[in-house]
């Protein structure tokens, strides 16, 4: 079995994968839950928010409600679409804040113009390049669904986008339906050189124009890399390469002190023992 068929959209349509049985696991599973939470914040930090108030935001693809968890606890209020009324009721189960619709992306958003201050998504724009159906049309969706939140968004806004690209051709359809509507920007990439933590996050400005934030993990590198990603087709393995993990190196933990310091979590002092490789003990 390929790789290919082990992705979720190619296994069924987003509303048929995603049953009962499934979306119990995001409300059971501490991993999902975990992951979810790292990726949902990492996505409010990307849309740059004023601090200290309270937004309007729509998360889109918001399943049962994680994402939406960490928006509430943030300060900010939210409404969710999702296409799975299964993962739904995992979220009225859950008694989650935000305001829920049942809405398939390719449909469009249908919001009055200028409605949210920003967007996020976490795991379901790829979605839209798959044709379950044969009235399907990737290109077409993808328009149909961009051209809608730009409307939809505050000028000056974002909209952030954690998917998982399959090739650099999806990539380029999805970049190419995103700035046909209207919006600018490109991708962030976390994590560049580590496999496992590498994340890609699809930053998009609606109305003016920023500078692309910087992606997680890039001081480490020995080269510039540049926050838009070619992908390759082929996924190589280079066997006999010995490095540490981007998770276990000294910036990646002082990021991450950093961040928890913005949330008013209590963290050590930084200082020059901060991350130091131990010796082993025999």
């Amino acid at each position: 079995m390929t790789s290919n068929c082990r992705r979720p959209e190619h296994t069924a349509p987003p509303d048929v994968f995603y049953n009962e049985v499934e979306a119990k696991k995001y409300s059971q599973n501490s991993r999902m839950i975990e992951i979810q939470t790292q990726m949902s914040e990492r996505a409010v930090e990307l849309l740059n928010l004023p601090e200290g108030q309270p937004c309007f935001l729509l998360d889109v693809g918001c399943g049962s409600g994680l994402s939406g968890d960490f928006l509430s606890e943030e300060g900010h209020y939210w409404v969710g679409v999702d296409i799975s009324t299964a993962m739904l009721d995992v979220a009225l189960d859950r008694e989650v804040e935000g305001d829920l619709l049942v809405g398939d992306m390719g449909h469009g958003m249908p919001f009055r113009p200028g409605t949210f201050d920003g967007c996020i998504s976490i795991s379901a724009l790829q979605w839209l390049c798959n044709a379950d159906k044969r009235s399907h049309s990737p290109p077409k969706r993808l328009y149909t669904f961009f051209s809608t939140l730009y409307s939809s968004l505050s000028r000056g806004s974002r909209a952030i986008f954690q998917l998982y690209p399959e090739n650099s051709e999806q990539l380029e359809l999805i970049t190419t339906q995103a700035m046909r509507a209207g919006f600018g920007g490109g991708m962030v990439v976390d994590y560049p050189n580590s496999s496992k933590a590498k994340k890609f996050f699809l930053c998009l400005f609606a109305g003016v124009t920023g500078s692309l934030p910087k992606g997680l993990g890039t001081e480490t590198s020995d080269r510039a890399v540049s926050n838009q990603v070619q992908y390759s087709g082929q996924r190589c393995r280079f066997k006999g390469m010995k490095g540490k993990s981007a998770k276990k190196g000294r910036d990646w933990i002082l990021e991450k002190k950093e961040r928890r310091r913005r949330q008013g979590r209590e963290v050590r002092a930084d200082t020059k023992y901060t991350a130091r490789q131990r010796k082993p003990h025999f």
